[in-house]
């Protein structure tokens, strides 16, 4: 990474992200990571809105409903910081539903959720389809260095004291696992664009 930080507000983040996903001509694939309070989820949503009012296909996509099922997901108990990290995504499956038709020679159908966490059962959703110049946006937790496919990155970073004061009580668990995400995996740099989102209501953002 090169350069300052530049604060922005969440809509300015947004736009410069949408003005990113956009540069690109042909289908194009974001992935948005971040934890929960960083609100990944809701800055794709509004990336995706703010592309299709210009014109551009888009879809967000929650990788939460790409979790495996929960006989897999929860086999050594629902708090094991390691299968968090590591056995909790169906990585397959955001490969073969989400990453692949969007790539060189896919069918541009992306598949919006695959399984309902609470009912532990399949959704019945069709694919969505976004043509030659659609962009996907796939967001979520622990996303980057897993070699996904992707055009561009995003890496919301929120510290750990952040992470302990943000999360709700039932999550409050994950903020170790997430702090051994930042450390050992270090996601930012594989991020095309690192925030910083202690506060996430005043972001500040660094393009690579």
């Amino acid at each position: 990474m090169a350069g300052a930080f530049r604060p922005v507000d969440r809509a300015g983040l947004a736009a410069h992200l949408a003005e990113r996903a956009g540069e690109p001509s042909g289908r194009v694939r974001v992935l948005v990571d971040g934890a929960p309070p960083a609100a990944p989820l809701e800055l794709a949503r509004a990336v995706a809105e703010r592309l299709r009012s210009g014109g551009r296909p888009a879809l967000a996509v929650d990788a939460d409903d790409f979790l495996r099922p929960a006989s897999v997901r929860l086999e050594l108990g629902r708090t094991d910081p390691d299968m968090f990290l590591d056995g909790w995504l169906d990585e397959p499956a955001l490969r073969r539903e989400v990453l692949a038709p969007m790539g060189p020679g896919g069918s541009g159908l992306v598949l919006p959720r695959l399984r309902d966490t609470v009912r532990d059962r399949a959704y019945r959703d069709e694919p969505v389809p976004l043509g030659p110049d659609g962009v996907v946006l796939l967001a979520g937790g622990r996303l980057l260095g897993r070699g996904l496919a992707a055009e561009l990155t995003v890496h919301l970073r929120v510290g750990g004291a952040a992470l302990r004061r943000l999360l709700p009580p039932d999550d409050a668990w994950t903020a170790a696992a997430y702090a051994r995400y930042e450390s050992e995996g270090d996601p930012g740099s594989f991020a095309d664009v690192l925030v910083m989102a202690d506060h996430p209501d005043r972001p500040a953002l660094r393009d690579a």
